[in-house]
């Protein structure tokens, strides 16, 4: 017994106990304990793990408000085969007639072995430990796969049986049932295996090494990797000057407000060298007259920090500290509050990691206006926005290394032993391919560098290093010190994130996922806990944001989209760290061409570009999950291997895959909860999907699929419905999308939370009282609206009390979409597209409090729409496309104050838009065009201080004449912007113009006049055969880079005389495509990094990249300095400077 009088221990905030077996409650008086934090108990008896359960454990309450420590992914599995097995006592207690104690008995087990498992999560594990761990896991999957298996049986032989009649005889079917006898023996084993892992514990006395401890017994000394970012050498500091002084020029600025800067960023960005450097700042010593650096690090003490801060200030001023070990948290801090509060402090907090570190520690820093400065370095987003309490509190985001900085300093490391520091002209493309994974990310920059300097500068060496770069990371002892970093934030997850952090490893290198698609995927894999009055979509987008916060998952496009359309990437070194975590879990594996080794037991499996035989060289029974990626070709019988190999899936993601058709196998699967056919070449759902009973999203979105079959409606417990097809090749057409037609019964779906797009056919209005039983919706897609059913749906939408994605699409551009009767709209709607004409806005979108996203399409309204608009509090992202017939767009002063993202398209007759000041302050991205009666630019557009991303496209060639930075009079109005576009024909020629000249004017020193004449030969016939008729393609096919499919091939003949190579030529007209289209650059940069480059391609993509990115093009930094290396190696004498 451990009894804990009132008033001890006042200050305790993480008490640790076990083992102690004889022990069988919670000490007594725990619940006195108001500073207790973290209570960590391990290898404790059962009748004290039973004592000590939520909900029905009788102490509990004593512990009910602290935050009990979170386990490892072990853990997390062993809580979902524990809730697996509770529903299977509760909910299927007939089909465990004779097993039922058994499996009780499993689950008690291991709950207790689950309170082991917590303190797994400290940090290094001895090798005892962790194979007793991998015990406890494989336990878990082998319990999860014998319920499943038999669950599986018994529903197939229902199957057979008329389901009347398996109700009316259920108890008598089961008695006969053979896998009976089969289950009470498996689960007979499981539960001695089970109790035998449990005792292997406790008889072996296991032991977790906390960070920083040292083990005699273990011999082991834990060492942190980020002492070095401590000591940075000042040649050494590449890309982080300008911040730097940015930060030293705010932290000896004239404010006198105590204020706080939080630098967030990823794991590895700098954040600890740039706050050492403006620490160290000459500038910075002399403005203060009192210094300290705190490290916090993720397993800090408060009370040890505030001594810290103590001794350091008093150490600066000769003065000898009283002796504060014996003194409480509360007094160190009104001690520290007395002496700083005369003086000028400057306080680093470098590497916090919890919120409340800063709810106490700033308490002991007093706001005394003489103008002290704190600095805090964090990996998370919520806690840089949680030190920002006033208007001088201020956060910045560091980011990854430009291209040309991330370059120098990678050369810098590579070749620190060159006297130049330059890449040889062998190495050049084998260093990109090397340097492009890290991504602009200086930790590995400098780790990856640093070891190559070891080796030797030969290709063969190199090729080594980049082809085993992912074992490398694991075991290399110069780049240990980048996994272990990075992996510090994926163990500082809770247990509900780590796995769907791990999740992003299924996917391939740079691959950018939805977050619909994110959140569906986790749902089925069992991942997201639900919580009262909160859908599972709810909670993964809670769960997503977090991982978004903490900066592990980055949004790579569409960040000012609506979530829809938002996608999302990791790192690729992060990812290296969760390929080799989700192995080492048996979580999923990655299947890639030429793999040899597979591993069956791992739960998903993620084939990338694999042969038909991939089912081949292992037994794959504990699969539950199968992503294809990067599949060209795929053979029926690989379908058919595939369901019948895996009989217990619950994911099967074929997005992409070359299929055209879905056996009537599927209807086996049925474990299956997540299907997705999105952009394959489907056409007709087997109505065996019916039998899919347990399936939760359905997606058939970008399909030829047309109808559902009337068997979906057997699924009840479905949630998304996703089924839509979009036509790219008439993009922004009116027709680009469809919907499918649905059967009746809809009513039956009542779980159904996404529904997009159903057409209304001849069900007409039965299809919309039937919309009305779907109270749960959040997502509505309608199409082929007619007038006729505008009230109908009106009240359907009103009974939607949870919708927040509505999108309805009318049967032809003429026909109107009524939508005026809705009342009382619902109130938490967000996003609305509407494409039809409208006889005006409807009256009750001003009123939404909580709309973020208007797209209106082939609206034909007669009023400016935006007085009606311009006062939603919350509206971020504005589309008008064909919606207005006016020549006058107007913004007036104070509207639009959320908005950031503002698209005016196809609006003929528009010839002026007024932005007065004041209007649209928060304005990010502007797009215009076509709008060919439009010849100036908006007038006030200089007052839009906000403004990064300007697209103008296929607008008048007066317009395009005023933008120019030459002359233009409009130029001065944008010229900071980032992006421009103007696609006119004019453009292309007046660039070659440029072009040209520029090459006439080159000195000999810089091109022969050879080289020059093959440049001159080739851009002038090279652009007015290709360039020019390209600028009618859609801005959409540019920006997903399929541009460069419609050139000519490599191999094929141009017209005109050439005098360089074909591929050049072929690389001089990608390059050309690139600059005015804006969109294209990276496409021929790949092609020019893959092939030996002659000097006239790349010399004109050079210029041409350097005249667009002078012109008011958007040109990437990487590229005039990959292309001024290519040049340089090729043909040094040649090209010597730019």
């Amino acid at each position: 017994m451990v009894e804990i009088e009132r008033g001890s221990l006042p200050v305790l905030e993480q008490p640790e106990i076990g083992p102690c077996p004889q022990m069988k409650e919670v000490p007594s008086g725990i619940q006195h304990l108001k500073s207790l934090k973290i209570v960590d108990f391990y290898e404790m008896q059962r009748e004290f793990v039973l004592h000590f359960q939520p909900n029905r454990g009788k102490d509990y309450w004593k512990v009910k408000k602290v935050k009990i420590r979170e386990g490892t992914m072990t853990e997390t599995v062993v809580i979902l085969v524990i809730d697996k097995l509770v529903q299977l006592i509760v909910h299927e207690s007939k089909l465990l007639k004779g097993v039922h104690q058994e499996v009780v008995d499993i689950r008690d087990e291991l709950e207790s072995i689950q309170c082991f498992l917590k303190d797994a999560n400290k940090g290094n594990l001895q090798d005892g430990v962790k194979m007793w761990v991998k015990q406890v896991r494989e336990a878990a999957y082998h319990i999860e796969d014998v319920i499943d298996e038999y669950v599986l049986q018994v529903a197939q032989h229902r199957h057979q049986q008329s389901l009347i009649g398996f109700l009316h005889k259920i108890g008598h079917i089961l008695t006969k049932l053979k896998p009976r006898h089969d289950i009470a023996t498996k689960i007979h084993d499981i539960k001695i295996s089970v109790r035998e892992i449990k005792e292997r514990s406790e008889r072996y006395g296991f032991r977790f090494i906390e960070q920083g401890s040292c083990s005699s017994e273990s011999n082991v000394t834990w060492h942190d990797p980020r002492v070095g970012s401590l000591f940075i050498e000042e040649d050494e500091v590449v890309g982080i000057e300008a911040t730097r002084d940015e930060l030293v020029s705010w932290l000896v600025g004239e404010a006198s407000k105590r204020s706080v800067m939080s630098v967030v960023g990823m794991g590895g960005i700098g954040k600890t060298t740039l706050a050492k450097k403006v620490y160290e700042n000459e500038f910075v010593k002399g403005h203060f007259n009192c210094h300290v650096w705190i490290t916090v690090s993720q397993s800090y003490n408060i009370q040890k920090i505030l001594m810290s801060m103590i001794k350091q200030v008093y150490h600066e001023n000769e003065m000898t500290p009283w002796k504060i070990d014996m003194i409480d948290e509360i007094t160190l801090i009104s001690q520290l509050r007395k002496y700083l509060q005369q003086k000028r402090y400057v306080v680093i907090f470098d590497d916090v990691w919890k919120t409340e570190f800063w709810e106490i520690v700033k308490h002991a820093l007093p706001c005394n206006d003489r103008g002290s400065r704190i600095i805090i370095t964090t990996r998370s987003d919520l806690i840089g926005v949680s030190c920002k309490e006033s208007l001088f509190d201020q956060i910045h985001k560091l980011q990854p290394l430009s291209q040309d900085k991330a370059w120098e300093l990678f050369c810098r490391k590579a070749f620190q032993s060159e006297l130049q520091r330059c890449c040889p002209k062998e190495l050049v493309k084998l260093s990109m391919d090397i340097f492009k994974k890290c991504e602009g990310l200086p930790l590995a920059i400098v780790a990856i560098g640093g070891l190559l300097s070891t080796k030797e500068k030969v290709p063969l060496e190199w090729k080594k290093l980049h082809d085993s770069l992912s074992s490398e990371l694991e075991c290399n002892p110069h780049l240990t010190s980048v996994t272990k970093i990075l992996s510090l934030s994926y163990h500082d997850l809770p247990c509900y994130l780590k796995s769907c952090y791990l999740y992003f490893g299924i996917f391939p290198e740079d691959y950018s996922i939805t977050g619909a698609r994110l959140r569906q995927l986790w749902a089925a894999e069992g991942f997201i806990k639900g919580k009262k009055g909160k859908s599972l979509e709810d909670v993964a987008e809670e769960y997503l944001k977090e991982l978004i916060h903490r900066n592990l998952v980055q949004v790579s496009f569409g960040e000012l989209d609506n979530e829809m359309h938002r996608k999302y990437i990791i790192h690729d070194l992060l990812r290296e760290t969760i390929l080799s975590k989700a192995g080492e879990l048996n979580l999923s594996q990655v299947l890639e061409a030429g793999d040899t080794t597979s591993h069956g037991i791992s739960r998903c499996l993620s084939i990338h570009d694999a042969r038909e035989d991939v089912f081949e060289r292992s037994e794959y029974s504990r699969v539950r999950s199968v992503f294809l990626f990067n599949i060209n070709e795929m053979p029926n019988s690989f379908i058919v291997k595939l369901f019948k190999k895996f009989k217990l899936l619950k994911v099967l993601d074929f997005e992409d895959a070359p299929i055209d058709y879905l056996p009537q196998e599927v209807g086996s699967l049925f474990h299956l909860k997540y299907l997705s056919l999105r952009r394959t070449k489907v056409k007709i759902l087997p109505k065996s999907v019916g039998m899919l009973y347990n399936l939760l999203t359905l997606n058939v979105m970008e399909t030829a699929v047309r109808e559902l079959p009337i068997e979906i409606f057997r699924l009840y417990k479905l949630r998304q419905i996703l089924a839509h097809s979009h036509d790219l090749e008439i993009e922004r057409s009116f027709y680009s999308v469809r919907g499918v037609k649905v059967p009746e019964r809809l009513r039956c779906l009542k779980d159904l939370e996404a529904l997009l797009i159903i057409e209304v056919n001849h069900h007409g209005v039965v299809l919309f009282e039937e919309l009305n039983k779907l109270s749960q919706l959040r997502t509505l897609g309608i199409s082929n609206m007619t007038a006729e059913f505008g009230r109908a749906l009106c009240t359907s939408i009103q009974n939607m009390v949870h919708l927040r994605y509505l999108l309805v699409f009318s049967i032809n551009e003429d026909e109107i979409i009524d939508l005026q009767s809705i009342s009382s709209p619902p109130p938490f709607l967000e996003h609305i597209s509407l494409w039809g004409r409208l006889k005006k806005l409807p009256n009750w979108i001003p009123e939404l409090q909580n709309l973020l996203t208007l797209v209106l399409y082939f609206s034909s309204l007669e009023e400016d729409p935006l007085p009606c608009v311009q006062a939603l509090p919350n509206l971020i992202n504005l589309t008008l496309s064909h919606v207005y017939d006016g020549e006058q767009l107007h913004f007036d002063e104070g509207g639009f104050r959320k908005l950031k993202k503002l698209t005016l398209r196809e609006l003929k007759t528009l010839k002026m838009v007024e932005i007065d000041r004041g209007s649209l302050p928060n304005l990010e991205q502007l797009e215009i065009g076509p709008c060919p009666q439009m010849k100036e630019l908006p007038i006030g557009i200089q007052h839009l201080k906000s403004l990064k991303i300007l697209d103008f496209y296929e607008m008048h060639e007066e317009f395009v004449l005023r933008m120019q930075p030459d002359g233009g009079e409009d130029y001065w109005k944008v010229k900071k912007d980032t992006r421009k576009y103007a696609t006119k024909k004019d453009t292309f020629i007046e660039l070659k113009d440029r072009i040209l000249a520029k090459v006439s004017s080159w000195k000999a020193r810089l091109l022969s006049q050879e080289a020059k004449t093959t440049l001159v030969n080739s851009v002038a016939n090279v652009i007015p055969s290709y360039i020019t008729p390209l600028f009618l393609l859609p801005k959409s096919l540019c920006s997903t880079l399929d541009i460069c499919t419609t050139l000519p091939p490599r191999s094929g003949s141009f017209k005109g005389n050439f005098d360089v190579a074909v591929k050049g030529n072929w690389a001089v007209v990608a390059a050309m495509i690139m600059d005015c289209s804006g969109n294209i650059v990276l496409a021929a940069t790949q092609k020019l990094h893959s092939s030996d480059v002659l000097l006239g391609g790349a010399a004109v993509a050079l210029l041409a990249t350097h005249l667009a990115s002078t012109s008011g093009f958007r040109c990437f930094d990487l590229e005039r300095d990959v292309l001024l290396v290519i040049l340089a190696v090729n043909q040094p004498h040649l090209f010597s400077s730019w």
